[in-house]
């Protein structure tokens, strides 16, 4: 075995190695969408209640914000619990909106980079102006593009 295929062995070994311990280390795998707001839910209503509220909030607020949080669980519940395709649906469809998201910054990001962000000739709102106006260029500045004797 050469040296360049036992170096490329041990690091497959070791990138192998590290995933395993980190999966190790957060014990549990992402759920369904259902799942992940029921967790993000207790997480967010756990500091509202136990973490934030106590220390912020005096003795009967903090009741308060403990029977609001009671509240809403029992309503979210059931929710979750009759609809978890909702959750599915709309996971995916935040995922279709970023991506529509992404594809138009990239196509701004491209002609920006590309033509150095000057509109293309068919694109220009000026073009159905008088013809006989002489254009000027998105570089020279706010004006009617027309010469300016100062003498």
């Amino acid at each position: 075995m050469s040296d360049s295929d036992a170096w490329a062995k041990a690091c497959a070994e070791d990138l192998e190695a590290e995933k395993a311990r980190r999966r190790a280390q957060r014990a549990t795998e992402p759920g369904s969408p259902a799942e992940e707001f029921r967790r993000l839910f207790e997480a967010v209503a756990d500091k509202v209640s136990g973490g934030l509220g106590a220390p912020l909030l005096g003795g009967q607020a903090a009741q308060t914000v403990q029977q609001l949080v009671n509240q809403a669980k029992a309503v979210v519940e059931p929710v979750i619990e009759r609809n978890p395709q909702v959750f599915d649906h709309l996971a995916a469809a935040g995922s279709e909106l970023l991506a529509a998201y992404r594809s138009a910054v990239e196509g701004h990001e491209s002609r920006w980079t590309r033509g150095g962000g000057t509109v293309p000739e068919d694109d220009d709102p000026r073009r159905d102006a008088d013809p006989d106006t002489p254009r000027k260029k998105d570089d020279e500045g706010p004006g009617t593009g027309q010469h300016i004797d100062l003498d």
